[in-house]
């Protein structure tokens, strides 16, 4: 097994937390959701968790800066120079402990112990840790890879101005290619966020999936232009319209209302229509629907309307833009 320190690409000074952040962008790259069908990305995921496991743990970590155990976290031997004698700094001490003389009587056991560490402490050996590495069993696990969460993701809802209005539901692709229904609530703002849990990254080391984190875009109107909650329009009238003034059908996000227009209006006026914005929603009140005026002359031309025109010019001539002068 390679050293833990080159399977993680860190260096041996490197700190716990340049650990743990090379292990997580590694076990992410190689983790087998995302590589599914690759055998060497698995293997290569199991080499980074089995590293992990060392380098991450900080009693691990010491014991093989030490050299007391291998890159695979089991114990090496140095060799039994006699039953009884003390191991280095570090090291073993080995002996046997007797129910009554000397080696050869009865109820004998032989124990290993970390250092200077007294039978039963902090730091002793189980021997049944190593029969389980040595058969298969795999032993108590201490420390190693935490469960991780996974990470979030982020995507994009264009909805209808319609939709926004009155609710309803947007279709969204995710980074990894997967398509999500997302409800939208009636009155929602554009650039609003929604979290949907648990439809992000899938977590390491069966650690919860992260979320996805959609945000409204209201997509362009032909006719109404939004602006935080309100609402605004450009209404085309005749010139009769303008002059004598009436009830003209106006367009709004819940269909047509007589809009009263006030005789002799000209273009640019701006008539408002309460409550015909956004609807209310998150403690905020509906929005307005804000109509400006243009008028507008007919399409075709008209011989009877430019004779009209000159009799009025010429019967009540006047300047709109004398203020400007």
């Amino acid at each position: 097994m390679r050293d833990p320190y080159d399977v993680l690409g860190v260096a041996k000074s490197a700190s716990p937390a340049e650990i743990k952040k090379a292990y997580r962008q590694l076990a992410k790259k190689f983790h087998p959701d995302r590589n599914k069908g690759d055998e060497k990305a698995k293997e290569r995921f199991a080499e980074i968790n089995s590293a992990y496991e060392i380098v991450g743990d900080e009693t691990k970590k010491a014991q093989f800066d030490k050299g007391e155990i291998g890159p695979d976290g089991k114990p090496r031997f140095t060799g039994f120079e006699g039953f009884g004698a003390g191991g280095g700094p570090g090291g073993y001490t080995r002996g046997w402990r007797t129910g009554g003389g000397a080696p050869g009587g009865g109820d004998q056991h032989f124990e290993f112990h970390f250092g200077n560490e007294a039978p039963g402490g902090r730091g002793s050996f189980d021997p049944s840790d190593l029969f389980a590495d040595l058969f298969g069993g795999g032993g108590r696990r201490r420390g190693g890879p935490q469960p991780t969460r996974g990470d979030d993701v982020v995507a994009t809802a264009t909805v209808p101005l319609e939709t926004v209005a009155h609710g309803g539901s947007a279709r969204v692709i995710l980074p990894s290619g997967r398509t999500l229904e997302v409800k939208i609530p009636s009155g929602i703002e554009d650039g609003r966020q929604i979290r949907l849990r648990g439809q992000g990254q899938p977590g390491a080391m069966g650690g919860e999936p992260g979320d996805a984190i959609v945000t409204v875009k209201v997509a362009a109107h032909p006719y109404f232009k939004l602006e935080g909650r309100d609402l605004r329009l450009e209404l085309p009238v005749t010139v009769y319209e303008a002059t004598l003034g009436g009830r003209i059908p106006t367009p709004t996000l819940d269909g047509k209302v007589e809009l009263t227009i006030p005789p002799h209006s000209n273009s640019g006026r701006v008539l408002r229509l309460r409550g015909k914005g956004l609807p209310a929603a998150d403690g905020k009140i509906a929005g307005d629907l804000y109509v400006s005026l243009k008028i507008m002359l007919p399409e075709t031309s008209s011989s009877d309307l430019d004779a009209r025109m000159r009799e009025w010019r010429d019967a009540h001539p006047y300047d709109p833009r004398a203020k400007m002068s």
